[in-house]
């Protein structure tokens, strides 16, 4: 790396002495830095791996199917019952596997589920087990749906289509 000045880090410099050449000189020592970081070379994915963020596996295959989120599997259930609550779905998805997370939305205006709900297992199998099994099932006299909540889709073409 050069020997860079900052404007701070230059002592007293006699303008006097010298003249014009100590203040050309000190200009061009000293480098405009905008942003964060400054420019110090390293590129973002480093930046991430020093600071240790998590990232997602996205695989290697190129099929089309479900994703993981950074911690866990998540199955995204529709037309769940207005009146279930979280024990309800707690106690019917906990069949297959230890659920992680439930997350339901309650209508602001009604207190009432807005008709969805996300669930979240810990491994594949689990989560694959109760979507196979509870997809059109009943709760609460009521035929949910169950599917993946994060989806990769099929791979893009690098070809440009035009349209006429």
């Amino acid at each position: 790396m050069t020997d860079v000045l900052d404007i701070n880090d230059v002592g007293d410099i006699d303008v006097e002495d010298e003249g014009d050449q100590s203040v050309m000189r000190l200009k061009h020592n000293v480098v405009k830095r905008k942003g964060r970081g400054f420019g110090s070379g390293e590129s973002k994915r480093e930046h991430e791996n020093l600071r240790g963020y998590e990232s997602v596996d996205h695989g290697d295959g190129d099929e089309p199917g479900p994703q993981k989120s950074v911690e866990g599997w998540i199955l995204f259930v529709t037309s769940v019952n207005e009146e279930a609550c979280e024990d309800d779905l707690t106690e019917k998805f906990s069949e297959f596997g230890q659920v992680k997370n439930i997350s339901i939305n309650l209508d602001r205006r009604t207190g009432f589920l807005k008709g969805y709900a996300l669930i979240e297992y810990g491994t594949y199998e689990e989560a694959a087990a109760a979507r196979e099994a509870l997809n059109k099932s009943s709760l609460l006299g009521q035929t949910i749906g169950v599917d993946w909540c994060y989806v990769k889709g099929p791979k893009k073409s690098k070809k440009k289509s035009r349209r006429h």
